[in-house]
């Protein structure tokens, strides 16, 4: 509960922030005990279960992630990231429980993964370069995403590959989605050998996102190159 976090960072559960070289590895699971604030969202927003910051040389493999609060993964500003053998679950109607989030870090290789989840398996956010995703295995959930970008600001994201996936029974396949009144660029980003398996939209590019249908900014100049 909130209460249980007076006095602490509340924008994470747990952290890893400057360590270089850092490698976590094994067969265990980290449980984020989610339901307790799916239930209770009016008590405030829930923190992602696992955030690594500024983190060059990282290595994530082998563990399962079940039932974050919202988001299970995040990496941002890190360098030199490999991810693999994950197994993260949550169940299909959880909110915002995205499987990795990648922010403004570059050279990540995400790989041999199953993702299921209420939100997106994996999303690539602005200032994200370098990003190798293949093997990965992601539904329930909204599919892999670049975005949604532009909505602080310029975004950019390039060099992006999603190879050799498969999406079962998700809402989208492959999504770029940039923010209404959003600007920057993602260019140079590729999808091959993608198996869609009963996916609602298979390739999805929205220069319009504004998922609450309110004040809606109707113009873009995010450009996709």
């Amino acid at each position: 509960m909130k209460t249980d976090w007076i006095g602490y960072h509340i924008d994470t559960w747990l952290s890893f922030s400057m360590v270089n070289g850092l490698t976590i590895s094994g067969s265990g699971q980290i449980n984020g005990q989610g339901p307790i604030w799916w239930e209770n969202a009016c008590i405030g927003t829930p923190p992602p279960a696992l955030m690594f910051k500024r983190c060059n040389g990282l290595r994530l493999n082998g563990l399962t992630h079940v039932n974050s609060p919202r988001v299970h993964i995040t990496i941002t500003t890190c360098n030199n990231v490999i991810v693999s053998n994950l197994h993260i679950i949550a169940p299909e109607t959880s909110p915002n429980t995205d499987g990795i989030n990648v922010a403004s870090s570059t050279n990540v290789n995400i790989r041999d993964s199953v993702i299921e989840t209420g939100d997106d398996c994996i999303a690539i956010s602005g200032g994200s370069s370098n990003v190798k995703i293949s093997g990965i295995m992601c539904g329930p959930g909204h599919g892999i995403s670049i975005g949604a970008l532009g909505k602080g600001g310029a975004d950019v994201v390039e060099n992006i590959e999603v190879r050799n996936c498969t999406m079962q029974k998700t809402l989208a396949g492959v999504r770029i989605k940039s923010w209404q009144g959003g600007s920057g660029y993602a260019r140079n980003i590729s999808f091959k050998a993608i198996k869609f398996d009963a996916v609602y939209n298979p390739i999805w590019i929205d220069q319009y996102y504004c998922p609450t249908r309110q004040d809606c900014i109707n113009s873009v100049i995010l450009t996709f190159l």
